[in-house]
């Protein structure tokens, strides 16, 4: 089922619109939700707060250069992390930072009418969005400096769903990728132009009650083919398998809805490549890492084992009347536990 416009996610009955909107929803309004545990007992104010997760992902990537960039809160914690890869050297660099209780964070609840920002010492991050673009700054104590917008107007078609997570959670997400970029880097003491690489932007936004123990598989692309078209995709297994899925492909702003795909990889061995095949028979594709940001954190109430991988795509997609080839083109893969 496909849901038209929604100012509001939340219901006046405290329950969610759950399916694939045909557009993004106005404003996630979590403290609307009636929150209950499992025995269907309300939950009170501190727990609907500190249960209550967001995260932003945006990427850039083009041959010259990879970044990947991401602001969660997760209430007890918040942090931020960016790094930078350039294929053609091997340089590269990535950044961490941590905030108890969420301080000096916020994400607003407005997917396309908000600010996130994320603030340690001399290091912060932040993205705005508005009509029509998502404004991308980062200004590190390192040196690195991104002033980047993406391209949201013309055409622009993202996969906005809000699925059940658990007994008692939901999930929304808004993703979108192969979107045109504009601005620039300054990194290791180069400039990079990114409208003149001709980089593409993958875009996540997430938010919701979510599992307390959850994981993920994903995988993103956000590229030109040997014609110049834009392709993109997003694809994922676990989080919001309920009922509908968020795998989805982008040809230039057409969005094609995928069904449920299979991930074939080895855990233990962070070089192997990876299998990735949608069961409409759309997708048959091998990603083979040339990079990784990991981390692993356990903690009293929080964990985290987290791997993202950059690299290449190859292999084919199928659609009606054509057929394209993947020959190279690069993107990301991650594997990730959670325990919120």
């Amino acid at each position: 089922m496909k849901l038209g416009d929604l100012a509001a996610l939340i219901k006046a009955n405290g329950q969610p619109h759950f399916g694939v909107f045909e557009r993004p929803v106005g404003d996630i309004n979590y403290r609307d939700y009636d929150l209950r545990n499992a025995m269907d007992k309300p939950r009170g104010k501190l727990a609907r707060h500190f249960a209550f997760n967001q995260f932003q992902f945006l990427s850039l990537c083009c041959d010259e250069l990879i970044i990947g960039v991401a602001i969660v809160d997760l209430k007890w914690v918040s942090n931020a992390f960016v790094y930078c890869y350039a294929p053609d050297s091997g340089e590269y660099d990535e950044f961490s930072f941590v905030q108890p209780l969420g301080l000096k964070t916020a994400i607003h609840t407005q997917p396309n009418n908000g600010e996130a920002h994320f603030c340690s010492g001399k290091n912060s991050v932040k993205i705005v969005a508005g009509p029509g673009q998502r404004h991308l700054t980062v200004s590190l104590a390192s040196g690195l400096q991104v002033d980047a917008i993406i391209d949201e107007e013309q055409g622009y078609q993202p996969l906005s769903i809000c699925t059940r997570a658990g007994y008692a959670g939901w999930v929304y997400t808004q993703k979108t990728t192969a979107r045109p970029v504009s601005g620039s880097v300054r990194w290791r003491g180069r400039d990079y132009d990114l409208a003149a690489m001709s980089a593409l932007a993958g875009v996540d936004w997430s938010a919701g009650y979510m599992r307390r123990e959850t994981f993920w598989n994903w995988g993103s692309l956000s590229a030109h083919l040997s014609d110049g078209r834009r392709i993109g995709f997003n694809l994922v297994a676990g989080v919001n398998d309920t009922g509908y899925t968020e795998n989805a492909l982008w040809l230039d702003d057409q969005m094609v809805k995928l069904s449920t795909v299979v991930f074939d990889f080895d855990r233990q061995d962070g070089e192997a490549p990876w299998g990735m095949r949608s069961q409409d028979g759309i997708l048959d594709l091998r990603f083979e890492p040339a990079g990784q940001r990991s981390e692993k954190r356990n903690a009293v109430v929080i964990a985290s084992n987290f791997t993202q991988f950059f690299g290449r795509y190859y292999g084919r997609i199928s659609l009606p009347g054509e057929e394209l080839e993947l020959s190279g083109q690069w993107g990301f893969a991650e594997d990730h536990f959670a325990r919120w």
